[in-house]
């Protein structure tokens, strides 16, 4: 994996990350065409264009009714939430994935971060174990490079989505990650960026 690749498909791409995912993609099987190509496109749609590694919370009434129909089921429950976005992140993620109730802080602390948004206490507590670094404790640290990408990396390979990539099934890999097909124009956009990277990069003098 080239790291040029990356950024030839994402040209506003913060610093440091197409390197390191360069590194850790191999290691975690990430290592054909079609499984690069589908992780990268996953990743530069989660960070638009890798550039944002921390999930931006900060809705408006409408963007919480269609984002969270169930939890804000109308105008009226949005008031006290609207535009805050440690408190929407303490209420709609309450109770989830590990994370305390409302009050305990823990739907802000342990919000989604790096190029597949880790989210949630229990999550980062086991990529904190995977990659042998406490995350639980320094939640910040899944947003830098040396460790996101690490930690892309390892949910794509615990969630089964080499497999997935395999089977192209890109609709199911969006599935796995977003819990719904959130961004899918976008995600198919990005698709066909990092195919035609992949595919100059590939066909270059390194493969030959």
């Amino acid at each position: 994996m080239n790291p040029s690749v990356i950024y030839k498909m994402a040209p506003k791409a913060a610093p440091g990350w197409a390197e390191e995912l360069s590194v850790m993609m191999p290691l975690y099987d990430i290592n054909t065409p079609t499984r690069e190509s589908m992780f990268l496109a996953q990743c530069a749609h989660e960070t638009s264009g890798f550039t944002k590694f921390v999930e931006n919370l900060n809705y408006s009434a409408e963007g919480l009714m269609r984002t969270w129909p169930s939890r804000f089921p109308s105008r009226a429950s949005t008031v006290d939430y609207a535009r805050k976005p440690e408190k929407i992140a303490n209420h709609v993620y309450a109770n989830r994935l590990g994370n305390g109730n409302e009050a305990s802080g823990d739907g802000w602390l342990y919000r989604g971060r790096g190029c597949i948004q880790l989210t949630g206490k229990r999550n980062y507590i086991r990529a904190g174990q995977s990659i042998g670094y406490p995350l639980e404790r320094y939640p910040n640290d899944a947003a830098i490079p040396e460790l996101g990408a690490k930690v892309a990396c390892w949910l794509w390979a615990l969630n089964g989505l080499n497999e997935l990539a395999d089977a192209g099934k890109f609709q199911m890999i969006t599935r796995r990650i977003n819990g719904g097909l959130i961004g899918e124009k976008d995600r198919e956009l990005w698709l066909a960026k990092a195919r035609n990277m992949l595919l100059l990069d590939y066909a270059g003098p390194r493969y030959v």
